[in-house]
């Protein structure tokens, strides 16, 4: 994945690709739906017209010929996630990943329970039993 490809999607591209990564093959209208039922309101025009751009760019896949058409996803969710987390670490914390955890996990965030939760996925990963997606 090029460095700038994911720092080319707006924040409506990127809401369109989650409908997308969650429902594989759909068409632009059934997208539409889906993000209606999710509380965004858009005109299927406007989603047509973010399923083109996200093709143009690479992100989704046109299927077939005829109309309406199929898209789907063409870069996975764990791909384009992972590039903007090491984007952000680069650019924001100057590429510590332990400051990114400092932020992002600090005591005042985390309940209790969620401290515990924490603790026991990083004594798995001691153990070597972390999974890696």
């Amino acid at each position: 994945m090029n460095a700038k490809d994911v720092e080319l999607l707006t924040k409506r591209e990127l809401e369109v690709m989650h409908v997308f990564w969650a429902s594989g093959e759909i068409t632009a209208s059934d997208a539409r739906d889906r993000l209606e039922t999710e509380g965004r309101t858009l005109t299927y025009t406007t989603v047509a017209n973010l399923c083109r751009l996200l093709t143009e760019k690479g992100f989704l896949e046109r299927l077939g010929e005829s109309r309406p058409f199929t898209f789907r996803p063409a870069k996975s969710f764990d791909d384009v996630s992972s590039k903007l987390v090491r984007d952000m670490v680069e650019k924001l914390f100057r590429g510590s990943r332990e400051q990114l955890l400092l932020q992002v996990l600090s005591p005042q965030q985390l309940s209790k329970k969620k401290q515990k939760l924490l603790q026991q996925l990083l004594d798995d990963l001691d153990d070597g039993e972390g999974a890696t997606r």
